[in-house]
């Protein structure tokens, strides 16, 4: 089988993409642990797949934040939009995503990415976005037509939103919710104590307090976090953000294993071993978690439909129990 190393060999690795961190000191990248593989995108599927994208002009986080598997799921035909451009008013130390002035929205993108779900017939769709802080809301319309196209052009897919945190946007979370996704995914990333040197910023208890509105909001809406291990955080960290993300009502959370970019991104600090993650599953579901994935590849979108599922059959389980 053949497999890419995303970390030393990405062709869409382009270090421009970074101004403000071109005069940091370089972070060497360490060599991947066997357990960190993936398979080299190509295959015909794949390639159905960037055509689609490439023709309905989209952006994919698949490709912007250099996705380990994107291999895997473009082969089976799934997607993470990424709306209102490739370009982010943020600079987390973690991220691939270019940063920058970004361009003025596009009017008709929520009619493209309807377009491009309809065409790959998806039954579950991911939607996500960079931050625009320079908008008055966020972006938040922007997701809402989004969501109201999609529904309109294919009505039995299921939608999943991987917002920002819209930090300072009144009312902008109303609007995403009042359009109603089906799972509202909103990432802390990180543990609290990281957040001045990862993810400057934002602000660790708005993300919570975001997510907890969404369920004040609409109850009937799954809500979703994830993290990334291997930023330097401790054990006990981890199980405090999960106790964090359940006082929200929470229901789904990812935790997958940080890989470097580049190396003028924050360094690994380590690899987490396959089994140090199974542990961290297991102590989730214990905590009330209805669902989590946790290795080290997971990442927020992976297998998203299915564990959409898996969410619904959970909760219906819960409700019978």
């Amino acid at each position: 089988m053949a497999t890419i190393d995303l970390l030393n060999n990405d062709p869409r690795k382009v270090t421009a993409r970074h101004p403000e961190k071109a005069h940091r000191p370089d972070n060497p990248i360490q060599r991947k642990p066997d357990w960190i593989r993936v398979k080299a995108p190509g295959s015909p599927g794949w390639k159905e797949t960037h055509t689609i994208v490439k023709e309905n002009g989209l952006v994919t986080v698949c490709e912007e934040a250099g996705c380990p598997n994107i291999g895997e799921c473009w082969e089976k035909k799934h997607a993470t939009f990424m709306i209102m451009g490739d370009t982010c008013t943020r600079a987390c130390a973690f991220c691939n995503v270019k940063t920058g002035m970004p361009q003025p929205l596009d009017p008709n993108e929520p009619e493209y990415v309807a377009t491009a779900t309809a065409k790959l017939g998806l039954e579950h769709v991911v939607v996500t976005s960079v931050d625009r802080d320079d908008l008055d809301d966020g972006g938040a319309e922007h997701f809402a037509q989004t969501i109201r196209a999609i529904r309109k052009a294919s009505p039995k897919t299921t939608i999943e939103v991987l917002t920002p945190d819209f930090l300072r946007k009144p009312g902008a979370l109303e609007k995403v919710v009042e359009a109603r996704p089906d799972v509202f995914n909103h990432n802390l990333e990180t543990v609290a104590s990281n957040y001045l040197k990862v993810r400057p910023g934002a602000r660790y208890f708005h993300s919570i307090r975001l997510l907890q509105q969404v369920k004040e909001l609409d109850a009937s809406i799954f809500t979703k976090s994830g993290i990334m291990v291997g930023l330097g955080e401790e054990r006990n960290e981890v199980l405090q953000l999960m106790d964090d993300l359940r006082s929200a009502e929470v229901d789904f959370i990812t935790i997958g294993q940080y890989l470097q970019p580049s190396s003028k991104h924050h360094a690994i600090i380590r690899f987490v071993t396959p089994d140090e993650f199974k542990a961290y599953e297991t102590i989730a579901y214990t905590k009330g978690f209805l669902m989590v994935s946790s290795s080290p590849l997971t990442r927020s979108s992976h297998h998203a439909g299915e564990d959409f599922a898996k969410l619904k059959a959970a909760r219906a389980a819960k409700a019978g129990g």
